[in-house]
């Protein structure tokens, strides 16, 4: 594909190259990170069930299964400390899983339900479900490497938007060879490169678009004030079903094992202490069962005298998601709710979020999420590959700064509109503009 001569580009073709040149530039690494652990934890629960299937599955047995409370005290003896989830079997040849508090952290205790042998004991990997899964989602977000890293994350994510659409703008046909539809044959050159990365953002930008916006509510800020709009403006979470409980100030997130999106901020509900002690896991069990929780729950376990027995899933179909906190003492239900109760914009969003990860749809949905992470790692080699083949000698090849950059009103609005909807994007987009427009104009000479 034979590009534009210098002379012939227009002075907004130009500001929108190079926009895209220094943002790929700069995102780049974050975003094969962001694919290459996408991608893996994709297939989580596969990669668990081969891993860890020592500790998972047990030999289905004709006699009962020991009671809930037998099970917890079993891993308890194994493991001294304070219990603070149990995951019941959901299948004949599933063991039981206890989450247990002690001095060495949080860790879960596996549990042969029918034997009461202890199976093993792994870290606490939370709603990732293993020590590995866990690894693979804090890298993902950069969580594991502190806060700021995860705002850099943010940033990302309202990068590869402007990429994606910077990209089409370039690919756009204007010129003849402009614009390819496939990858021609021939020797591998740049022009065989370029094809690569053109083609393959052509049919899968839609599709990184989606990931990167369904993956901003995890976002330290986007996510915090999205999610504080949502439920605010009433299309979130169902604010009436507080209005009769007493609730603390303890948020979802900090209480559960896991918790959905729209409600990780919401207040956990409280126990009245009336005096009796509280009821047996077993019977909380069966009033999950009772009240249809889908297979698969797990229950978080009340540590202090006001505290709640609370179960929550989260399957592959959305619309089985669901949430229940219990008084401990006389079962009473403080809080029901599932994805059907969410008001419009919290829909939206948990859709989006389970899309994401790859459940919806069962394997068609984490093939086509796989194979958008691959075509992430494509464009990001193939971008690699054309700026080492296209860069002159002792010079970065950055594409040459316009030389009347007011033509460019184009450019700056669009980086004006994504700074409005990705705020840490806007402010990143104005300090590289000041950047930009300091450099003296030799030295942009110099770096294209």
């Amino acid at each position: 594909m034979s590009t534009p001569s210098t002379a012939a580009l227009s002075p907004l073709y130009r500001a929108i190259w190079r926009w895209h040149f220094y943002a790929g530039l700069l995102v780049l690494p974050f975003l094969l990170n962001l694919a290459v652990t996408g991608g893996i934890y994709l297939f989580k629960d596969e990669l668990n069930s081969l891993i860890y299937a020592r500790y998972l599955h047990v030999e289905p047995q004709a006699e009962a299964q020991l009671s809930p409370d037998d099970i917890m005290a079993r891993a308890q003896t194994a493991l001294p400390g304070t219990a603070t989830s149990f995951l019941p079997p959901d299948a004949a040849d599933a063991s039981a899983v206890v989450t247990i508090k002690s001095d060495a952290g949080k860790q879960r205790v596996y549990v042969d339900p029918y034997s009461g042998d202890v199976l093993g004991v792994l870290d606490d990997g939370g709603a990732a479900r293993s020590p590995i899964m866990l690894l693979i989602r804090k890298i993902h977000s950069l969580d594991y490497f502190g806060w700021l890293a995860n705002r850099v994350i943010e940033l990302v994510a309202g990068w590869a938007v402007v990429l994606v659409v910077s990209g089409i703008y370039l690919w756009w046909p204007r010129n003849k060879g402009v614009g390819v539809y496939k990858i021609r044959s021939g020797a591998v050159k740049r022009p065989f490169w370029r094809d690569l990365h053109a083609v393959t953002g052509l049919y899968t930008g839609a599709f990184i678009v989606f990931l990167a916006i369904t993956g901003l509510p995890w976002s330290g800020f986007w996510g915090d004030k999205v999610n504080a709009y949502v439920n605010q403006a009433g299309i979130g979470y169902p604010t009436g079903y507080w209005e009769n409980v007493p609730v603390s100030t303890v948020p979802m997130k900090d209480a559960m094992t896991a918790v959905n999106w729209t409600l990780e901020n919401a207040p956990m509900p409280l126990s009245t202490p009336t005096g009796a002690p509280a009821f047996s896991l077993a019977r909380a069990i069966a009033t999950f069962d009772q009240l249809g929780m889908a297979k698969g729950y797990a229950i978080d376990l009340p540590q202090n005298p006001e505290g709640v027995y609370t179960a929550s899933v989260y399957p592959d179909s959305i619309a089985d998601e669901r949430i229940i906190h219990l008084d401990q003492y006389n079962g009473k239900i403080l809080f029901d709710a599932g994805f059907k109760d969410l008001g419009a914009g919290g829909k939206a969003i948990e859709w989006g979020v389970s899309v994401h990860m790859g459940q919806e749809f069962g394997l068609v949905n984490q093939l086509v999420m796989a194979a958008a992470c691959l075509a992430i790692v494509l464009m990001c080699v193939s971008a690699i590959v054309m700026w080492w083949k296209r860069r002159p000698a002792g010079s970065l090849g950055a594409p040459r700064y316009p030389s009347d950059y007011r033509v460019a009103k184009g450019a700056i609005l669009i980086l004006a509109i994504l700074g409005i909807v990705f705020p840490l994007v806007g402010l990143s987009i104005l300090v590289a503009l000041a950047i930009d427009f300091m450099i003296p104009r030799d030295w942009r000479t110099k770096t294209a």
